[in-house]
């Protein structure tokens, strides 16, 4: 199940930048991507909702899915007969659809695992991290599939994503049932929404963290978007132009994700060495690194920087966001942990990613242009301006964070266990 649950994820985000800047696009990549971070802000809630009163989550991951794959094939159909007519605003009608409809899919598929491991008598603590970790595994192979089938620059991305969707639609309906719950029918839309976590706003503390929640997370979708078409650009010079980063930079990426996988093994250590503060302020400093390698490698000489680049990716997205998921856990009351952990990703991933993205974009367009080189068009400019604007970007905050966000660190604050409620 988490394979394919990412697997339909990874067959576009890391490449479709390099579809929309060859097909004159450019301009709208930070949309197509923000549009991600905006429907995360509403859309899970939703379908969590109907989920816990109505419908059970394996059939409304399965309908979701279907409806997703949808869309994206819709998508991917448009593209291919408009051929070099492509419009963005239909284009971006149908993949805003689509994403619509995957996004919530992210929470379902952890509450069918969390369903199917209780029924089992299984620990979810200990034997969900070994399943997750074939999500990664899903999302590496289909961007190598794309990758290797030629699809980076094409729209038979969209394709390979609807394909895995339906086939992963059809799948989640075997998947265990996951009965509705009664009990939820009589929560408030304020209670079921989580938007009494919006309450810890109150304390100094959390409004703190909350607020540098959002402000890391505009880095989060930035290499997404943006690092294929740089890595492409790279193919108007003629140096550069057969360097395997520049004809396989899914591959190359997907270094990120491996990365990614092996440092979760390394948060306990680094929790119990250096504290939640520390791991989170390593955290902003690896993405200063992740930018900063970007602007200075090339796909020649340079391109230890890249894969360097792509090394310290894991750190800088795990250890913010398992550390920072851990604070939030440590120091909210059991009655609102788990719509706190709710608003914890509402500021990562749904406002501070949809703020980075179009920011981004921005930055890109004042030092990037499209140009046409032997009738391709590439994203070409002063490319390391823009990555050093984001190192700079991610070093302030690092900054601020270590001067303002106050949290002492004992060992007792990092490896006690999770509390748990007892009756009596």
């Amino acid at each position: 199940m988490n394979f394919l649950q990412f697997a339909v994820w990874g067959s576009y985000l890391t490449s479709m930048g390099a579809y929309l800047a060859g097909s004159g696009m450019s301009d709208n990549i930070g949309l197509f991507y923000a549009m991600q971070g905006i429907v995360s802000l509403f859309m899970p809630a939703i379908l969590g909702i109907v989920a816990d009163r109505w419908v059970p989550a394996q059939k409304l991951l399965s309908a979701s899915h279907f409806i997703a794959a949808l869309f994206m094939g819709a998508a991917g159909y448009y593209a291919m007969t408009s051929g070099d007519q492509v419009e963005f605003p239909t284009l971006f009608t149908f993949y805003s659809l689509s994403v619509a409809f995957y996004m919530p899919t992210l929470a379902l598929s952890n509450s069918v695992a969390y369903t199917a491991l209780g029924k089992a008598r299984l620990d979810t603590i200990k034997h969900f991290p070994p399943i997750r970790i074939f999500g990664t595994i899903g999302f590496i192979c289909s961007m190598w599939a794309v990758d290797l089938l030629g699809l980076q620059t094409s729209y038979g991305q969209f394709f390979v994503c609807a394909i895995i969707g339906v086939v992963y639609g059809a799948y989640a309906l075997t998947l265990p049932d996951c009965p509705v719950s009664h009990e939820n029918r009589d929560k408030s839309m304020v209670e079921a929404l989580g938007l009494r976590a919006f309450t810890l706003f109150k304390q100094k503390k959390m409004a703190i963290f909350f607020c540098f929640s959002m402000l890391l997370g505009v880095s989060l979708q930035i290499t997404n978007g943006f690092a294929s078409p740089f890595l492409r650009s790279f193919e108007a010079m003629p140096m550069y132009a057969d360097t395997f980063s520049v004809q396989h930079p899914n591959i190359l990426i997907s270094l990120s994700q491996m990365s990614e996988t092996l440092c979760i093994l390394l948060i306990p250590f680094f929790l119990s060495k250096f504290g939640i503060k520390r791991v989170m302020l390593i955290a902003m400093l690896a993405w200063v690194l992740r930018f900063g390698l970007f602007g200075l490698g090339d796909p020649g000489g340079g391109l230890w920087m890249f894969v360097l680049s792509m090394i310290v990716y894991g750190v800088a997205f795990d250890f913010f966001n398992i550390s920072g998921s851990l604070f939030v856990d440590r120091e909210t009351d059991i009655n609102i942990r788990s719509s706190a952990q709710g608003l914890f990703v509402i500021m990562t991933n749904g406002f501070g990613a949809t703020i980075g993205t179009l920011g981004a974009q921005a930055v890109v367009n004042l030092f990037v242009k499209n140009e046409e080189v032997n009738h391709v068009k590439y994203m070409t400019g002063d490319w390391t301006a823009v990555w050093f604007i984001f190192a700079a970007y991610a070093l302030v905050v690092a900054i601020l964070f270590a001067l303002i966000f106050k949290y002492k660190h004992s060992n007792d604050s990092t490896n006690q266990p999770i509390k748990k409620e007892h009756n009596g």
